[in-house]
């Protein structure tokens, strides 16, 4: 059941796609106490002591969000401490796990705090800053059953095209098409499976959007075909901020038409990113968002299936305004007092300090949306979402029948129907291991199926281990990517001393393609989650919410990724019977069924932990080097076995938008004698492994 309550007037987010009528009245007896606060509107619920909290999609520490407070108010802030209250996304579902089992969607375009027990242990307080918002209140009878509800009323997720689940190989400094020839060749000549090179900033004219470096491309479409005939597919970013310049196109129509963020007087508002000196796109109006779409038919045109979007929270390397004031205040400095010269030196590097990503520069600009003028701190979290919409609905006219990769760094939930997102700026440490792992199921209980961290770490230097423990996880999440920052060890496998036990972990992944694209098309079809934390397939396992470090992916399956240095293996808790199979590529594992309990389970480096539920089966492809050459037609099947055992294998061309006309599915069947039963629209010829 799903009740709304409406408080002021909101902005409409446009987040929730069913028709669901407001309620009159206060909230039921039983939930929250409304109260006004200096900071906004809030309301608040006694937590029993066990009770836990789940969801807030993209945020730092555990599955379990209780006991700290998160701020959803998109951020661009790369160091993803424990101390962070808020990264890149908005996700606002929260569910609520206790006596009462309830979840709450808080829709609103502004800042909105979640203080999780961090106060007082025992209260869940929620509180929405100046403005308006609508209140989702929705139960359900178990965890997964709340998550279907919720993604039932907010849309179907984004589906990319089948070779976006491939390997994508990234880094800040490619600089010409020689840099990325030389990538793609070293993969080939190593046999290292890959079907994406990600182009950042580098490859643009002075980082203008939607253009390219004519001297480093010379012949671009020409190159997107050649890439295209090794089955290699070129992903290049998109920033919100449009460099001013005179002959630029995209500069001079936006200037034109008015379709960017304006200042209070009705000047355009400039910020600093990294073309220089920027105006914003107003996404938020419908024409603009349609004009600034219709400009990635240019990438397009010259062959581009893929795009990242990056930079739209917005990013503000420094707003013009605020460095004005600056200069007017502290230059010149100069003074005949020493004292009152260092101060006023400290003074502007602290100001300096502060430059980038002020909050204070969110309430200088303003959109015109729906016939009024809006101020951007008051829809802030909706800047990413609808410069990826504009994106999604460009692709719907210029692609009616294909699809296209898109993904982004900011987000609010409504922006899962148009693209994925990845989980930002991350570092090379162990603990972001954990960190991404642990978003996975809370993302997709907001929506978002199509995500993945940069695996590696895209800040610091990385090491050989580390990245190889890092890719164990990352083989199973949708969006695997390799991406580091300019400056910091390069860090593509081939570099690596180990390179044959890259080859053979990441040759996994693609052996288990069918499985993981199956699992992920069910979870989007059905609303689903496609990763799980125990206690939402364990409800009753006193011991399954503890387990915050092993993940259920899709219906049989369980993975315990190592995550720490030097670990020769790791403690995991099984709540049933399973059968491990320590892999070290698609031809090499061993099996061992392990009894319920706590275990430790010895991984060597080179080595992923598989864990089988019983009476389920995961099926293997033969593998290769790109997406297009992995065959479904003949599987081996990892299996545990007791009485019987079937699986629901979905498949499709891998580029239709219309996946109810593409999809089939096909139902494998097993025994414990060995005997294998198939029926449906393919018959792939199986055998048990």
């Amino acid at each position: 059941m799903i009740r709304k309550y409406v408080f002021g007037e909101p902005f409409d987010t446009e987040a929730v796609v069913s028709e669901i009528p407001a309620e009159t009245g206060n909230l039921p007896d039983g939930y929250f106490e409304e109260t006004e606060t200096e900071d906004g509107h809030a309301f608040s619920c006694d937590l029993g002591e066990k009770d836990r909290l789940y969801g807030l999609g993209e945020n730092v520490r555990g599955i379990n969000k209780r006991g700290w407070i998160y701020e959803a108010n998109c951020m661009d802030d790369p160091g993803h401490t424990e101390s962070k209250r808020s990264l890149y996304g908005a996700h606002n579902f929260l569910i609520v796990d206790g006596k009462q089992r309830f979840g709450i969607f808080v829709d609103a375009a502004q800042k909105v705090t979640f203080d999780c027990g961090y106060t007082k242990r025992d209260k869940l307080t929620v509180t929405v800053s100046e403005g308006g918002f609508v209140l989702y209140l929705l139960e359900a009878q178990s965890l997964r059953e709340l998550v279907r509800e919720f993604r039932s009323m907010i849309g179907r997720s984004y589906i990319p095209p089948k070779w976006a689940f491939g390997y994508g190989q990234s880094r800040w400094g490619y600089k010409c098409a020689d840099d990325i020839r030389r990538v793609v060749k070293e993969h080939r000549e190593k046999r290292i499976p890959l079907d994406a090179v990600y182009m950042d900033i580098d490859y643009m004219e002075r980082f203008k959007d939607f253009t390219v470096h004519k001297e480093r491309f010379p012949d671009f479409p020409a190159f997107a075909e050649e890439m295209k005939a090794q089955h290699i597919h070129l992903v290049p970013i998109i920033d919100a901020g449009v460099k001013i310049e005179e002959g630029y196109p995209v500069y001079e129509e936006g200037v034109r038409n008015g379709y960017f963020c304006q200042n209070e007087d009705g000047t355009y508002f400039v910020a600093g990113v990294w073309p220089g000196r920027v105006h914003f796109p107003d996404v938020l109006n419908p024409e603009a968002r349609r004009w600034f779409g219709n400009w990635y038919r240019v990438l397009v045109e010259a062959g581009i299936e893929g795009f990242w979007n990056d930079m739209n929270e917005p990013a503000i390397f420094y707003s013009e305004e605020y460095v004005k004031k600056i200069l007017e205040k502290h230059m010149p400095y100069q003074t005949d007092d020493e004292d009152t010269q260092m101060r006023k030196l400290f003074e502007l590097k602290d100001l300096a300090l502060g430059l980038a990503n002020r909050r204070a520069d969110y309430r200088l600009f303003y959109h015109q949306c729906r016939g009024q003028r809006v101020r951007h701190d008051r829809v802030h979290n909706l800047y990413g979402y609808n410069m990826t919409r504009a994106a999604g609905e460009a692709f719907e006219r210029i692609s009616p029948d294909k699809r296209i990769l898109l993904f982004s760094r900011s987000s609010y939930v409504g922006m899962h129907r148009y693209g994925g997102i990845w989980m930002g700026d991350n570092s090379s440490w162990w603990s972001h291991i954990l960190l991404n792992l642990q978003m996975l199921p809370s993302l997709n209980m907001c929506g978002f199926l199509y995500t993945g961290a940069d695996l590696g770490g895209f800040g610091d230097d990385t090491t050989e281990d580390l990245m190889l423990r890092w890719l164990e996880l990352g083989i199973f999440t949708p969006l695997m990517r390799n991406h580091s920052a300019i400056g910091t060890r390069e860090q593509e496998f081939y570099r690596f001393e180990n390179t044959d036990a890259f080859r053979r972990v990441i040759g996994l992944r693609y052996a288990l393609l069918p499985y993981l694209y199956s699992e992920f098309m069910k979870a989007a079809l059905t609303d689903d989650l496609m990763f799980m934390p125990l206690a939402f397939v364990y409800p009753e396992d006193a011991f399954a919410p503890q387990a915050e470090d092993q993940l259920m992916v899709g219906s049989g399956l369980m993975i315990a990724p190592v995550y720490r240095q030097n670990a020769d293996g790791r403690y995991v808790y099984l709540p049933e019977e399973m059968k491990l199979y320590r892999m070290r590529g698609r031809d090499s594992f061993e099996t061992e069924v392990l009894p319920a309990g706590h275990h430790y389970v010895k991984a060597a480096l080179d080595e992923v932990l598989v864990f089988l539920r019983p009476d389920h089966l995961v099926p293997l492809s033969d593998g290769g080097c790109f997406t297009d050459e992995v065959d479904a037609s003949h599987l081996r099947l990892l299996h545990y076995i007791k009485t019987s055992a079937s699986y629901e294998l979905y498949d499709d061309d891998g580029l239709s938008r219309d996946v109810a006309l593409a999809g089939h599915l096909t139902t494998i069947t097993a025994d414990a004698d060995g005997n294998i039963r198939t029926s449906g629209a393919s018959a792939p010829e199986c055998e048990l492994i």
